[in-house]
């Protein structure tokens, strides 16, 4: 991570001293979501892709992601209360895979239970989870809360101090090319950043402090983590 905001400020100072305009500025935060549409400028996507990669390290450093995108939401002023919801999706089943089963350390008869939701704040979907979990390694009440609400896994099993191991995270955007650091142009675009709907991909197991493991995750975060106005950049000597 040092190396990419290396990379970053060199490239903020080359784009300073070429005196380029100042970019759009911050709006009222009542906004609608509609409004935050970002130009589409060297800048910009530099500004793009330093946002992912801290919310992609600030998911990695902690435990619930739940919680992570709580501190996001506020910090970037996406709702007030800026309180993470999650949206059950049902209808939508899938058996564990045998790799699945072998994250959870279960065999092959043992209940394995499936839950997908949509982690919401305010009106802007942030993620979305895939869930495959192990109920008689959670309390009785954890697992009502879970069968009848829609409270987002993270909440419901805080109480078992667990642990977060990634198995794998994945940039599903590249807002520049290989080698930009190294002043490889950025692609051409247009006037408004195209930003596709999916950003990242973790991949991760919750354990318990024993080390068992207890939930295996797959969450998809979209495009509305980046749903307020583009950072306003001074420029050089203001």
């Amino acid at each position: 991570m040092s190396i990419f905001f290396c990379a970053l400020r060199r490239q903020f100072s080359k784009w300073r001293a070429g005196g380029a305009a100042a970019f759009i500025g911050l709006v009222a935060a009542s906004a609608p979501a509609a409004a935050f549409q970002w130009p589409d400028d060297y800048v910009t996507r530099l500004q793009a892709l330093a946002l992912i990669q801290t919310l992609n390290a600030d998911l990695l450093a902690n435990p619930s992601a739940t919680l992570t995108l709580d501190r996001w939401c506020g910090a970037h002023r996406l709702a007030d209360p800026p309180t993470i919801v999650a949206d059950r999706v049902t209808g939508q089943d899938k058996a564990p895979s045998d790799e699945v089963r072998a994250q959870l350390k279960v065999g092959p008869d043992e209940p394995v239970r499936y839950r997908r939701v949509r982690l919401r704040c305010g009106e802007h979907v942030l993620s979305e989870a895939d869930n495959w979990y192990v109920p008689a390694r959670l309390t009785a009440e954890m697992n009502r809360e879970l069968d009848t609400s829609d409270t987002s896994f993270g909440r419901v099993v805080r109480p078992l101090g667990f642990r977060r191991t990634t198995l794998s995270a994945k940039l599903l955007w590249h807002p520049l090319p290989p080698g930009w650091e190294n002043g490889a142009p950025p692609p051409a675009g247009g006037e408004t950043l195209a930003i596709p709907d999916f950003l990242l991909e973790h991949r991760a197991v919750l354990t318990l402090p024993d080390g068992t493991p207890f939930s295996a995750l797959v969450e998809s975060y979209r495009r509305d983590v980046l749903a307020f106005p583009a950072p306003a950049v001074p420029l050089a000597g203001k």
